[in-house]
């Protein structure tokens, strides 16, 4: 007997519970010490380089104030990179390094940004963790402004680029070790699953070169640095216009979500089983789409088809559907029409559902071509058909039907492996090998094997027109 039938779902569901709090308290404890010591690397470095080494110019109050107020409204400022974020703060921090002495800026950059914090910090919005970590977060000045001081560089001067590109070097260095072992201490993240982030620096590299235009024209003018505030305020234009853009597609996605939802009551208010059969293809097409590891795009595209790939079914009479023996040749004609009804009804929805439609139409398309309605073979068939056909095939054999009884699991999972390479992609069979083992989630187990778990081998009908394998 399956150890997870002694599991109730109330004592699982707290177990599970008790375990997230748990995880959640020693992974706050986690992140709070790894940025305190961070944060305290940071100052004793910064305090260090401030107080020993040498400062090639005095401190101007009017550059302080300036290069201050201009850091702080960039700070503020976040704009998209990719599916990343960034600040435009390298606008200003350019400057600073020609403006203010050297050896201080690490440390007014770490003042700016605990400022930045102050408003909310009053109103106790923020824990004790954000502001070490933004004070953390200020370890990417360290590496420019040591290059800067062990060069002896006080003014800008484009002949001496080598210490600029290594100035940039530094601070990239400085600031992805930081970063990198930030998140593998205090979150568990391997530096190496954290490198492709990597390229984010080139931005920073693109804003470095304005700051340096900005720094040339700006010594012995330090107002002229607020110049760059008109490309600050650019960048978060064009930031909060693409975020309305991915507000509407979302209000959009959900609308289309709540259309697919209800096509779904319809399909079983028509017909309970098909209704029922319809979302348990959807758990367990979610499950193996993840499996595969594929997109968010390919695996909502999986979620609707495999909730609607029998809306075509409306359209069949239920005369057909809840027949007991086996269909005639005109009958079987009409049931696979049922995938291209689909389609049309989709595509009458538009939008998304209508590239959904394209999906359902491929829902009953084998592997090795002999499928329908269009005969399509191997990677010709959208992965997302191919992923609903083998669940639709699990759901419909593990399922009690006019015609015969339910499989049992493991006759159901024999049966996807005999055809497996001939109606079945075989990576898509395997997937759902993995999601039903007894170390797959129990939710989903107990969702989709809990009617077949206690049941004794089951007959087969004998009618030769419907092999187990094959749904319609």
């Amino acid at each position: 007997m399956d150890i997870d039938s002694y599991e109730t779902p109330d004592a699982e569901n707290l177990l599970i519970a008790g375990r997230d709090r748990h995880g959640e308290r020693n992974r706050a404890r986690r992140l709070l010490a790894t940025e305190a010591a961070t944060a305290l690397v940071f100052l004793a470095a910064a305090v260090a380089l401030a107080t020993l080494a040498p400062w090639p110019r005095s401190l101007s109050l009017a550059a302080v104030l300036v290069t201050g107020a201009g850091y702080l409204i960039a700070a503020r400022v976040t704009f998209p990179v990719g599916s990343a974020i960034t600040f435009p703060t390298q606008l200003v921090f350019v400057p600073m390094l020609f403006l203010l002495p050297a050896p201080l800026v690490p440390l007014i950059v770490a003042g700016c940004s605990v400022l930045d914090l102050w408003p909310r910090l009053i109103r106790r919005q923020l824990t004790l963790t954000r502001v070490l970590a933004r004070i953390g977060d200020s370890s990417y000045a360290l590496g420019p402004a040591l290059v800067f001081v062990l060069a002896g560089e006080h003014t800008l001067s484009w002949q001496r680029w080598p210490v600029l590109l290594l100035a940039f070097a530094a601070q990239v260095v400085c600031d992805s070790s930081s970063g990198l072992a930030r998140s593998w201490f205090a979150e568990g993240i391997a530096p190496s699953e954290q490198l492709p982030m990597l390229w984010l620096y080139l931005t920073d590299a693109c804003l470095a070169c304005v700051g340096l235009l900005v720094a040339g024209a700006s010594i012995g003018r330090p107002g002229l640095v607020l110049l760059v505030l008109p490309i600050v305020g650019l960048l978060w234009l064009f930031a909060r216009e693409r975020e309305q853009r991915i507000d509407s597609e979302l209000a959009l996605s959900s609308a289309y979500r709540g259309t697919a939802l209800l096509l779904g009551d319809v399909i079983e208010s028509d017909d309970q089983y098909t209704g029922t059969h319809s979302r348990e293809v959807v758990d367990l097409a979610l499950a193996v789409a993840d499996s595969l590891g594929v997109d968010a795009r390919c695996r909502r595209n999986v979620e609707f088809a495999a909730l609607l790939h029998d809306v075509g079914k409306l359209r069949v009479p239920k005369s057909i559907i809840n027949k007991a023996g086996g269909l005639d040749a005109a009958e079987w004609a009409i049931i696979r029409r049922h995938t291209i009804e689909g389609e049309a009804m989709l595509r009458q929805v538009g939008g998304l559902l209508a590239t959904v439609g394209r999906y359902v139409r491929s829902s009953h398309e084998q592997y090795d071509g002999s499928g329908y309605p269009d005969g399509l073979a191997g990677e010709a068939i959208p992965v997302e058909s191919r992923i609903v056909c083998v669940c639709d095939a699990y759901s419909a054999m593990t399922s009690d039907r006019s015609y015969r009884l339910a499989l049992t699991h493991r006759e159901a999972i024999a049966e996807l492996r005999r055809c497996a390479g001939t109606q079945f992609d075989p990576r898509v069979v395997r997937a759902v090998e993995r999601c039903l083992t007894p170390r797959s989630s129990s939710r989903l187990r107990a969702g989709i094997r809990r009617r077949f778990s206690s049941r004794a081998t089951a007959t087969h009908s004998s009618a030769p027109e419907r092999p187990p394998a094959l749904t319609v």
